[in-house]
């Protein structure tokens, strides 16, 4: 693995010095260029945390990924680059499933003059780097917030409208155990929205494209338009010209996305309203 590979990959031609202003490059570069998609989930590829396993699929075999891969090959990236990492466990919609949501989540926070909360693998949320600090978080259009809880974990509150709505993480080193447990749940689980439903993301200069199942939903500022995917062809130009991606099977990706709409909307009435 070699880390010029990985920013020829995310397109970063800038300085490698660890200092905040190419820790925000990075990581937006790493959203610009890099989908979080759930393909190998719907394809029922087993996934895990080998750094080298991830780096061949993301950098070599030009695919996106969820959250354990993306923050994980960015904070093998950052660690190449000098800067200090660490790993942290969160749980995505804690504020509504409680404790069990743990380890659902890989963050980042690094160490500069202050420490950064980093996080690249939520799909739609942060575009840079925030100061660990109570408050309010403005992006662009985009209006976070932080905030210290009473049990003394931390609350991102993501903006109005993304998904998801939030994530909750404790300042300290992630149980390693527990983020692969809920790894492995949440391919295997058949509850799992990443069992269920087809899920794509990516940034673009003015928003954000995102792929459930057969739409596709643009979304430049707080705008919205959808587009219905009518075949198997429609879905791999799609997952090829606006997602980046390579390497996937659509002659059994596009069974399943189908099968999962008409179990959703009924056959009945393919194109939602």
């Amino acid at each position: 693995m070699k880390i010029d590979d990985y920013l020829a990959r995310i397109e970063y031609h800038g300085p490698t010095t660890p200092d905040l202003a190419c820790l925000a490059a990075i990581h937006r570069q790493h959203l610009l260029q890099i989908a979080y998609e759930n393909l190998d989930v719907q394809l029922e590829r087993p996934l895990d945390f080998d750094i080298e396993r991830i780096f061949d699929k993301i950098v070599r075999r030009r695919r996106g990924g969820w959250c354990y891969e993306m923050n994980g090959l960015l904070g093998w990236a950052l660690e190449e680059l000098g800067f200090s990492v660490m790993r942290m466990a969160g749980g995505v919609m804690r504020s509504q499933g409680g404790d069990e949501t743990l380890g659902n989540h890989l963050v980042l926070a690094v160490e500069l003059d202050q420490t950064h909360i980093v996080d690249v693998g939520l799909g739609n949320g942060l575009i840079e780097p925030t100061p660990l600090r109570e408050g309010k978080i403005i992006q662009g259009f985009r209006e976070f917030g932080l905030s210290r809880l009473d049990d003394g974990l931390w609350r991102f509150q993501n903006f109005p409208g993304a998904m998801p709505l939030d994530f909750d993480f404790e300042f300290v080193r992630a149980d390693e155990s527990l983020l692969s447990k809920s790894c492995e749940k949440l391919q295997k689980d058949p509850a799992s929205m990443f069992r269920q439903n087809l899920i794509c993301m990516r940034l673009h200069p003015e928003g954000t494209r995102f792929l459930l199942g057969r739409v596709l939903f643009t979304f430049v500022g707080a705008e919205a338009t959808r587009r219905f995917l009518e075949s198997a062809d429609e879905l791999g130009e799609v997952l090829t010209g606006v997602f980046g991606l390579e390497d996937f099977e659509i002659e059994k990706l596009w069974p399943r996305v189908v099968a999962r709409h008409e179990e959703i909307v009924g056959a009945a009435d393919p194109k939602p309203d």
